[in-house]
């Protein structure tokens, strides 16, 4: 099987075992982690504010790496903190998605 094959499956069962990670309940405190915290900077909608939009249009040039990596370990010299210490790599791979899906971004 050709390596970009595998490397898509793979890619795609990473993907959903992120959401079968984080149960039903997390997932929503998650979404208003987001909303809250995320917003305090971002904008209660997401679109701006202190911190850039994080809506799904604004994020589609970043990739998921990129976006963990934000996430987990902030920005240095910018406002943004780390998270790794509060959020698990499955609830951050997590936010990651709820972020770049049109349907479910704020």
């Amino acid at each position: 099987m050709p390596r970009t094959l595998v490397f898509l499956a793979l890619c795609a069962l990473a993907t959903s075992t992120t959401a079968a990670a984080v149960s039903a309940e997390r997932q929503t405190e998650l979404r208003d982690l987001v909303h809250q915290d995320c917003g305090a900077c971002h904008g209660m909608r997401l679109t701006g504010g202190l911190g850039p939009a994080l809506t799904s249009q604004a994020l589609q040039g970043k990739s998921h790496d990129f976006l963990f990596v934000t996430i987990s370990e902030g920005r240095p010299g910018t406002p943004m903190p780390p998270w790794r210490t509060q959020l698990t790599e499955q609830e951050i791979n997590w936010i990651v998605d709820y972020l770049k899906t049109p349907e479910e971004s704020p």
